[in-house]
């Protein structure tokens, strides 16, 4: 299937635009939301793949007068360009591989902390620290939504939400296990630890996707904000704790001002969740949303991050491997993300 089909993708857009004349569309909220949401997505797909094209255009241009007419400074300039068009043109092969039903849209992402105290509490927030520099770095914004801060450092929990567009498609290869590997700042007798944490991520579900729920099956609980949020965060009773009785997903949020507004947020946490939960029993086919969660423990992880003896991060399911582990902690991820999204286009 060709995902970067602009003909047909132009075709869509148009009828789509269309649409959006006829008198009675805004009378229908939830369509109305639907079509703006993939008119927007498709807007954005074009205009990139039409400026990949323009560049491409121009280099050839430039390459041509220079050949009938050297230029140490033109040449300098096509140089430049062309690791330009080299990275954009990157960019749009990645987005041709988010062919998911959710890989639009926002991203939940919970890190938990596997067994280890202290240690594997501040590897998650390392972890946490990793996530929210590739998101700024990609023009996302982040949300914290729920945090528990760890016994002495570290986190013992903490949930987030990612802003943008694909923020899903692209963070879904990191759901799993992640194993560190490095001598522990918290050990007077300078020993190497191995720690692990887990990572959820789903998709936030938008007004568009139905999921029912009966009020009835909810346990509601307000308590008093509580962690890394400082003096931005509400220290009244305004964080808002959800139970589903029968399944016993629990959700919670406390980065709103009001208790309103983090139950909306805790409901809209609770949705992708409960979504999950349905197309894992329904169809057990298709990808599972929230990633093989086994154990968090040794021989269950997908990466490894190793400090010590000598500095490599591996992903064990396609084998994409690099030697600057600083770099990748500070956010630079992409490379992961690029080869697990292709190997699972080459796996399907």
């Amino acid at each position: 299937m060709n995902l970067f089909d602009i003909p047909k993708l132009e075709k869509e857009l148009s009828g789509l635009e269309e649409e959006t004349l006829n008198e009675n569309f805004w009378n229908d909220t939830k369509n109305s939301t639907k079509v703006l949401s993939r008119i927007k997505q498709l807007k954005s797909k074009c205009t990139e793949f039409h400026n990949v094209e323009s560049e491409i255009t121009n280099l050839q241009e430039l390459t041509e007068l220079v050949t009938i007419e050297p230029d140490e400074e033109l040449i300098k300039e096509i140089l430049k360009n062309t690791k330009k068009v080299e990275n954009n043109l990157e960019k749009l092969e990645l987005t041709t591989l988010l062919s998911g039903k959710y890989d639009s849209n926002n991203a939940i992402v919970t890190i938990h902390p596997g067994a280890g105290g202290t240690e594997s509490q501040d590897w998650a927030e390392m972890l946490y620290r990793m996530y929210t520099r590739w998101a700024t770095k990609n023009n996302y914004e982040v949300k914290e939504l729920d945090y528990l801060d760890g016994e002495e450092a570290g986190l013992k929990s903490v949930t987030f939400e990612v802003i943008g567009e694909n923020a899903y498609g692209y963070l879904k290869c990191e759901k799993g296990v992640h194993r560190l590997v490095r001598i522990s700042p918290f050990d007077s007798g300078g020993r190497r630890h191995t720690s692990f944490a887990s990572v959820e991520v789903l998709p936030e579900i938008t007004e568009d996707i139905d999921v029912e729920i009966n009020p009835e099956d909810l346990r509601i609980d307000t308590y008093r904000a509580s962690g890394a949020g400082g003096q931005h965060i509400n220290k009244t009773s305004s964080a808002v704790r959800i139970t589903h009785i029968p399944t016993n997903i629990v959700v919670a949020c406390q980065s709103e001002r009001s208790q309103i507004q983090n139950r909306e947020t805790a409901m809209r946490m609770l949705k992708s969740k409960l979504l999950d939960l349905k197309e894992k029993e329904q169809k057990e086919k298709i990808e599972d949303l929230k990633g093989e969660q086994k154990d968090i423990a040794w021989g269950s992880q997908i990466r490894s991050y190793v400090f010590c003896p000598y500095t490599m991060v591996k992903d064990h399911r396609t084998n994409y491997e690099v030697g600057n582990v600083t770099a990748v902690m500070d956010g630079e991820i992409d490379g992961f993300i690029e080869s697990y999204l292709k190997s699972n286009i080459s796996n399907n």
